[in-house]
């Protein structure tokens, strides 16, 4: 009896075992943390905060090439609206990884380093030196900010593709601020 007890119990348990080990070949969780996870607070308020700042930098060196005075500026405008595609293309896809809901809570804030929407109606109306020194001027603020979002970001961010993104921006940041500091325009 205690056999047949055994054998009927043992039976059940190998069979179970037996279909785990088989259907568990199939899809296995993925080890580790999952991708949203590794976002941390600091990821999610760069990420929301940089891609409308971008979008609004994006907006005014769009207006370069037709009200620009110095052609050279116009090159970097030019220059620095292909980087600001390619970096809001990377923002946008951060986001997704993040999982935070794309809620756009900067929309319509005028803070240091975003282009205001006065800022973008003043350019739109000018042309030559005039275009070139608010241009300049505003997009010094926003490098200037950027260079100081980002390094908070390497500092306290846990995604590392955001902080190696957050790298990237700042050197590029660094030396499109550098050359526009080289140029002068709207520089008081």
């Amino acid at each position: 009896m205690q056999l047949r007890r055994y054998v009927l119990t043992r039976r059940p348990a190998w069979a179970l075992l037996a279909a785990l080990l088989v259907t568990g070949c199939g899809a296995q969780p993925v080890a580790g943390t999952p991708r949203a996870a590794v976002f941390n607070p600091t990821d999610v308020a760069w990420i929301q905060l940089m891609i409308p700042m971008d979008e609004r930098a994006r907006l005014l060196t769009g207006l370069a090439p037709g009200r620009g005075g110095d052609p050279a500026l116009v090159r970097f405008a030019e220059r620095a609206a292909d980087r600001q595609e390619a970096e809001l293309a990377r923002l946008r896809t951060l986001l997704v990884l993040s999982a935070a809901p794309d809620t756009r809570p900067h929309e319509g804030h005028d803070m240091p380093g975003m282009v205001s929407a006065d800022t973008l109606r003043r350019a739109g109306a000018l042309s030559g030196e005039e275009f070139d020194r608010v241009f300049a001027e505003a997009l010094r603020a926003h490098l200037t900010q950027s260079l100081l979002l980002c390094a908070g970001e390497r500092a306290s961010g846990g995604a590392g593709a955001a902080r190696e993104l957050a790298g990237e921006v700042e050197k590029a940041g660094a030396q499109e601020l550098a050359l526009l500091d080289a140029a002068r325009p709207g520089k008081s």
